[in-house]
């Protein structure tokens, strides 16, 4: 439980009903008694005079001027304020007039100097913008390629071909040239991770549509001199380096079992075993390769992927050769039954 004196503080704050007329006058002076020490005081100490007690309202008044809306008597803030100087807000100033120090020559030589690595790094930030977006457009365009291979038949071979050819071109001059332009005379590597992923694409493209027309691998040199045409001969070329290749030649594997599976399907299957055989050398030729390489994690996984894309062409491959023998005709047909869809032409019927 509060005092009642507590109380009533409260309430008079709060309330704000207290006014002038309502408080007893105040002292203006405090007077002091000097009279003599009493007899039972000691003598030689020093007599410390008490003022009288304040009254009750004198007590409360600290209360009420605390409180602007309770005390009528107080003036206003903006009267208050009116004869006084408006507070000055702190600020740090860093400009060497605002703070009227001399600049030495040392600190605008680190201003420019700060100001050239930041001009730079701007620089920098926007061309690795540019490379991803070319590289973005550089996968799209040959994927469309590689999609464009996989119709390839018996009866439209040399057609499908011919339109992934100028397809492959048209990624060439249009996308790839984007990014020989923003690459020309800088370090290849610092920005590698931009347009690592195009160009794996595209190696990955030109590599099957090499193999679809002739059986053979597309080296990395052949794919580099095809870039010389497209840059400044003044400046450094693009070069695509050896990581890239292998990287995409690694994705390689994946879209020739998909077309092995596709020609088994259509009947060629020795077309399916050349490229079983392929894709073994491949990987064989790649197990030497990858622990030369520095813990590269990606290709780790690549290696597993195509160890299984090499396991899936074995055994479509073998299920073909094995179980040819089983094949039976369809019902109500007078045709002699063709073994040699399922490998098995010298089946002794």
């Amino acid at each position: 439980m509060l005092p009642l004196r507590g109380c009533h503080r409260r309430l008079v704050c709060l309330r704000g009903v207290t006014t002038a007329s309502s408080l007893p006058l105040l002292p203006t002076a405090t007077t002091t008694s000097m009279a003599a020490p009493p007899s039972h005081s000691h003598p030689g100490k020093a007599l410390r005079s008490t003022p009288p007690p304040l009254p009750y309202a004198s007590r409360l008044l600290p209360c009420l001027v605390l409180s602007p809306r309770s005390n009528p008597l107080q003036p206003s803030s903006a009267a208050s304020s009116a004869g006084s100087a408006p507070k000055r807000i702190r600020t740090m100033a860093t400009d060497a007039a605002a703070t009227g120090a001399a600049v030495s020559p040392g600190c605008s030589e680190m201003k420019a100097e700060f100001a050239k690595h930041a001009e730079y790094l701007n620089t920098l930030n926007d061309k690795r913008e540019r490379l991803v977006k070319a590289s973005r457009d550089v996968t799209m365009n040959s994927k469309k390629v590689i999609f464009q291979v996989h119709r390839i038949s018996k009866s439209n071979k040399e057609e499908v071909l011919a339109k992934a050819e100028n397809d492959l071109a048209v990624v060439v001059n249009q996308y790839i040239g984007k990014l020989v332009k923003e690459l020309q005379g800088t370090d290849f590597w610092k920005l590698r991770r931009a347009y690592t992923f195009g160009v794996q694409e595209y190696v990955e493209a030109a590599t099957f549509c090499r193999f679809c027309k002739t059986g053979t691998l597309l080296s990395l040199a052949e794919i580099n001199d095809s870039l010389l045409e497209l840059g400044d001969k003044s400046a450094e070329p693009l070069q695509i380096n050896v990581l890239d290749y292998i990287l995409g030649v690694a994705d390689l594997s994946g879209e020739l079992m998909r077309l092995a599976i596709g020609r088994i399907s259509d009947g060629e299957v020795e077309y399916a075993k050349n490229i079983c055989a392929f894709v073994r050398d491949i990987y064989r030729e790649l197990t030497l390769v990858v622990p030369l390489m520095d813990d590269n994690s990606e290709m780790k996984k690549k290696m597993e992927t195509m160890l299984q894309s090499v396991v899936k062409i074995e055994n479509a491959c073998f299920s073909v050769h094995v179980r040819g023998s089983e094949y039976i005709p369809l019902l109500g047909s007078s045709a002699d039954p063709d073994y040699s869809f399922f490998g098995a032409s010298d089946y002794d019927q």
